[in-house]
């Protein structure tokens, strides 16, 4: 097969599995020199012979490698084979990379000997190939394999002299495949097919048996770290293609290289531990130089029936529920004093309602402008932080989420490169910033207007500086734009970028906390304006199409975002931004104006400590040019009904109630849109929903 398409990311998951294995080790040579009573962190504690046994779960990451052999009946036959592996695309952000959870329990036996048997899921991101064939009979066509997913239940044998394990690995072997079949030329004699005929078969289940090893080392009581490969060989599977006449058998191979973090439940790792993991969840991993945290979030909508005459194809549809689901694992290192490289791999499912359509505000920050109902792997974040003191008092820094333990002074540098969202240093809000935990709703966790860079899940390459002086804050970025507007696909070249500046005051009103901050961008790309494309609708008859307009121009925006405690219980914030309304927005979504308030209060009032609620309302506008455009049947970000005869505001109203349950975090939510997508003909909409999330 051809190396150089997988040998990429085989390379870099190679380098990653050094490095966490020489953060190991030399956590444990520092363990044993470093005085016992002045640890930055506790030194990881070593195991014991029977520290390996018990119930364990984990994840990993890992890059995958492959082969399938077909061979098409009916007609002429025909037979090929095809490789499935691809490079890692860093502005795309496919490859033949998966991740996936793990779950298994061991017995240590008096001689060191480990028995074991485990199950394990893997959600690739990109695992397939394709080849095109031609004959008298079918013409010309191609035959295309996707792994969807795959897992295994294994045994395991292993050896485990004190902190390491050595073992060996088999047993059976799933898969979940998509076959596509795609008519390119030609009619096939006795099919129905004609060139551009696409014919899939999505979750084609396969059977077939693995076998591999791997090293594992103990890096704390309760957490382990893995290296494993494994060698996959599923059996012959066939599917019919009835359009194109042919009927495709092909049997399919995968190797693997996976790197895995495991967490037993309990210092026992027993049966009873179980419960004592669910009420309470896992501990984070918090080495001196390295860290690990994960969470999950699972999210169902639904929108209730509502008055709507007509629809356009971005338009929101009634009486529909959509869910989505994601898993992020952070892991961190710090390289040296005060820089710190974070990687999150992450595994997303689902869809938003309307595939992510019909409300500018849309109501889940949680569903991206993509989705998919197998789930998929992701690297949304890869970036390095060095943080510089330059004075001041000394802070605490709490172990968190891509956040390391220590302390730095008030007076800062910090400094952000690589990829990452925007919005983790641009327009944070104490208590509207995060789907995953406070309101749900797009213009209320971030400021409708901000239309910052990002590709379709949010997330880009760029840099950014934070100068921290005083109740002070200046911050600076240069961001990649998508290489078109909305697009899955960052500019390699760099050549349509964003500008975006901050400040920030803190302060305190009545003895309470508080900040003020002003955000401003510049985006530089090809992008439409308005009245052009109406111009050209009027000239040709067809709707509206801002694409056929575009132009290398600028685009600017500037909003204000303020939060304000009131009592330790009570804390409220604000919104306003304005953005150029007759070029149209690049990334984010729809909105030229927006004002948005809120509120949350926590449970301590009424005996719930631990409870939150909260309400908020936004109003998002548009332009004039940006109405008539719409009316004119064009499509935007996220709305598009196809005519806007009857505009207005858009305007949300959010109210959420989170409660603890266990370790686990509760949300019901509900929202009401009135003129979605700026159309009085169409709602309003009532939109419930629960979100059910734990991280650790």
């Amino acid at each position: 097969m051809d190396a150089s398409a997988h040998g990429g990311l085989v390379r870099h998951l190679l380098i990653g599995s050094s490095v966490l294995v020489a953060l190991a080790l030399v956590e444990r040579a520092d363990a044993d020199e470093r005085p016992v009573a002045m640890p930055f962190k506790a030194p990881p504690v070593a195991a014991k012979l029977d520290d390996w046994g018990g119930l364990y779960i984990g994840g990993h990451f890992g890059a995958a490698w492959g082969r399938s052999a077909w061979s098409a009946a009916g007609g002429m036959p025909l037979s090929g084979s095809f490789d499935l592996a691809h490079g890692y695309n860093a502005f795309k952000g496919t490859g033949s990379y998966f991740a996936g959870l793990q779950a298994g329990y061991n017995t240590m036996l008096p001689n060191h000997i480990l028995l074991g048997v485990e199950a394990d899921i893997s959600f690739p991101n990109t695992i397939d190939g394709s080849q095109t064939f031609s004959s008298f009979s079918a013409g010309t066509a191609s035959f295309a394999e996707q792994v969807q997913f795959f897992g295994s239940v294994r045994g395991r044998l292993g050896y485990a002299p004190g902190n390491w394990l050595i073992y060996a690995t088999g047993g059976f072997a799933f898969a979940y495949d998509q076959f596509t079949r795609t008519q390119l030329s030609g009619t096939p004699a006795g099919g129905t097919a004609t060139p551009g005929t696409v014919e899939s078969r999505f979750m084609v289940p396969r059977a077939g048996w693995t076998a591999g090893a791997g090293v594992e080392v103990a890096l704390s009581p309760h957490w382990n770290a893995r290296l494993e490969y494994l060698y996959t060989q599923f059996n012959t599977r066939s599917v019919a293609f009835p359009a194109g006449a042919q009927t495709f058998a092909s049997d399919l191979s995968l190797q693997s290289i996976r790197l895995g973090l495991n967490y037993k439940l309990g210092r026992d790792g027993s049966i009873d531990s179980l419960s004592d993991f669910l009420g309470k969840g896992p501990t984070a991993l918090e080495l001196d130089r390295f860290a690990f945290h994960g969470q999950t979030t699972y999210v169902h909508q639904y929108a209730f029936p509502f008055r709507s005459p007509y629809r356009g194809s971005n338009s929101l549809i009634p009486n529909q529920g959509r869910e989505t689901w994601d898993v992020t694992f952070y892991a961190g290192a710090r390289l040296w004093d005060g820089a710190e490289l974070w990687v999150n791999p992450e595994i997303d499912q689902g869809f938003g309602l309307s595939g992510t359509l019909g409300a500018a505000g849309f109501p889940s920050g949680e569903a991206y402008k993509v989705g998919d109902s197998a789930p998929y792997a992701r690297i949304p974040r890869l970036f390095l932080r060095q943080t510089i003191d330059l004075g001041g008092e000394k802070q605490k820094v709490e172990s968190g989420i891509n956040q390391f333990a220590g302390s730095q002074t008030a007076d800062r540098l910090v400094i952000t490169l690589g990829k990452f969202g925007v919005t983790d240093v641009f327009d944070t809000n104490k208590y509207a910033h995060d789907p995953r935990s406070d309101f749900m709703n797009w213009s209320l966790v971030d400021t409708g207007t901000f239309d910052y860079a990002a590709d379709a899940w949010g997330y880009t390459y760029g840099a950014a500086v934070e100068w921290y002086s005083g109740r002070w804050t200046l911050r600076g970025g240069l961001f990649d734009l998508s290489i078109v507007p909305n697009s899955t696909e960052l500019d390699p070249r760099f050549s349509q970028f964003q500008w975006i500046g901050e400040i920030e005051r803190r302060h305190e009103l009545w003895g309470q906390p508080g900040k003020v901050a002003v955000t401003g961008f510049l985006s530089r790309g090809r992008m439409g304006r308005f009245a052009d494309a109406v111009l050209l609708s009027n000239l040709t008859g067809q709707p509206a199409d801002i694409a056929a307009v575009r132009r290398y121009q600028s685009r600017t925006g500037i909003s204000l975002n303020a939060e304000q405690q009131l009592s330790p219980d009570v804390g409220m914030f604000a919104r306003a931004g304005w953005a150029l309304g007759d070029i149209e927005p690049y990334e984010f979504t729809d909105i030229d104006h927006t004002l948005a308030a809120g509120v949350t209060v926590t449970g301590k009032n009424w005996g719930r400590a631990d409870d939150t609620f909260g309400l908020a309302g936004v109003v998002n506008s548009i332009s004039g040019q940006h109405k008539t455009f719409l009316n004119a049947g064009g499509l935007g970000i996220l709305v598009g009904d196809g005519k806007l005869t009857n505009p207005g505001s858009e305007q949300i109203l959010e109210m959420y109630y989170s409660l603890p349950v266990q370790s686990w975090r509760l949300t019901f939510d509900y929202q009401l849109i009135a003129n979605p997508a700026y159309n009085r003909d169409r709602g309003p909409v009532s939109i419930i929903g629960t979100r059910v999330r734990t991280q650790f």
